[in-house]
């Protein structure tokens, strides 16, 4: 009995200094990672919106959404960065769309967990770039197995045609939210 008394008390104090140790860590990292996410946002904004000079924070409930400038402080558009279900997990993204929320401008993944080989596709500049001058007038469509025959059409990556389609869903969510915020539709 007093052996299972010392090896209890002995856990325990090693759990404690453990928990201990491990907040204490997170506590300290925790500015330097959110740091990092916002330099690492910053640096995506002027990705998908390259003429982009200077960008500003919009207030969009759960969408974070920066309206972006050129060098003589002319908007020029939209960074949007939403996340979603893909087929292994969450999916986040960024994308630029311009100032008429029409044509999408270009896009970039920010992290996901998909199958590798097949849903890390969609990092993939081939995919990426079958969104580039994309029409998000109407609500942009998937295609599987043939070419896109609209301008708001998008060709699935084959093997990969849910991990497609959860970044067509999560920019097509995006743009919902951000019309309705500037009264485009409700």
């Amino acid at each position: 009995m007093k052996k299972i008394l010392q090896i209890i008390l002995v856990l325990t104090f090693t759990a404690s200094i453990s928990g201990f140790v491990l907040s204490s860590v997170n506590k300290w990292a925790r500015p330097f990672i959110e740091e990092n996410r916002i330099r690492a946002i910053s640096q995506a904004i002027f990705l998908v919106q390259s003429e982009g000079k200077k960008y500003e924070k919009l207030n969009i409930g759960e969408l974070d959404a920066y309206k972006v400038f050129d060098e003589n402080n002319n908007s020029i558009g939209f960074a949007v960065v939403h996340q979603g279900n893909g087929f292994q997990g969450p999916i986040k993204l960024i994308f630029g769309i311009n100032e008429e929320l029409n044509r999408i401008k270009s896009i970039e993944i920010l992290e996901q967990v998909e199958t590798p080989g097949l849903g890390t596709l969609i990092t993939e500049d081939d995919f990426k770039n079958r969104f580039k001058n994309l029409n998000a007038q109407s609500i942009i469509k998937i295609v599987k197995g043939k070419k896109p025959s609209n301008d708001y059409e998008v060709q699935a990556i084959t093997g990969a045609t849910i991990s497609s389609k959860a970044v067509v869903e999560i920019i097509n969510d995006a743009i919902a939210k951000l019309k309705k915020h500037n009264g485009i539709e409700k």
